[in-house]
């Protein structure tokens, strides 16, 4: 069984140049602001994970779960922390509350994660090199495409418990971000990884003349953000609608998923204090 984590604007007409840097630079500072309002921001996420067969189509039963999620925002995370971070607390599984103390299974969704955005920070951006990709259009909305990738491979992250790994592949990162050419908005993320990963698989998680390594072939996530409106104060803020990662792992106990995550009723909490006389 494996679990992997793999998480503009530069002009006002539409057809002029564009420099990758300013666009950069411009997303950092919007993805910066993003998150000192997403911080006060909770939603119900619902996680498909649904197992696929060779031609990549449905094969058994989907597992089925719920969690309320927020996201923590420290800017002054040191360089081997997430400065942005997605907590989540479980909910349901398939549609029930959960048992005390249950078990998370191998492919749920860790219940701390980095958030996908935290890459473009301007103190995270040396360890990619960036190029714009012209100008497309994310449903009705025009963007600008910025394709990005990792500058140098790193060690993969390793971690087993029991039977399940978790696995980070830092260093293998390749995508494209759209954003909106007016206001610097994202309004989709695509990544996947750079070539084929090997992983050793521990002697004692061989199975008796089982493979003794497996291979990521292939990680790839699609995030799309969508508009949502919030009232005292009034706002729209661009957040998560949805996130979908397809994953084919050779000789792994789930070779080839589907995780779907979807993002319903996003709420503001506010706290305040009076003082009484």
């Amino acid at each position: 069984m494996l679990a992997v984590v793999v998480a503009v604007s530069v002009h006002s007409v539409l057809g002029q140049s564009i420099t990758a840097d300013t666009s950069v630079a411009r997303v950092g500072d919007y993805v910066e602001r993003y998150y000192a309002r997403a911080q006060s921001i909770i939603v119900d996420e619902n996680v498909t994970i649904q197992p696929l067969g060779p031609d990549l189509r449905h094969d058994g039963f989907a597992r089925r779960l719920t969690y309320e999620l927020r996201v923590e925002w420290n800017p002054d995370a040191d360089n081997d922390d997430s400065p942005a971070k997605v907590t989540r607390q479980l909910i349901a599984v398939n549609g029930r509350p959960p048992k005390p103390n249950q078990e998370p299974e191998c492919l749920d969704p860790r219940s701390t994660s980095p958030e996908p955005l935290a890459f473009l920070l301007a103190e995270r951006r040396e360890k990619f090199v960036f190029k714009a990709a012209g100008l497309g259009r994310v449903g009705a909305r025009d963007a600008v495409m910025i394709d990005y990738r990792s500058v140098k491979p790193e060690e993969p992250k390793v971690e087993w418990k029991e039977e399940c790994v978790s696995i980070d592949l830092p260093g293998r990162a390749r995508g494209r971000i759209w954003a909106d050419p007016e206001t610097s908005e994202i309004l989709r993320l695509d990544e996947g990884i750079i070539g084929l990963v090997d992983i050793t698989v521990p002697r004692k998680q061989q199975r008796p003349g089982g493979p003794t390594y497996m291979t990521i072939e292939r990680a790839d996530s699609t995030i799309r953000y969508r508009p949502v409106s919030f009232t005292d104060p009034d706002e729209i803020l661009l957040l998560p609608g949805s996130i979908e990662t397809t994953t084919v792992v050779r000789n792994s106990g789930s070779p080839r998923t589907r995780t779907t995550q979807t993002f319903t009723n996003y709420r503001r909490f506010v706290t305040g204090s009076r003082l009484v006389q």
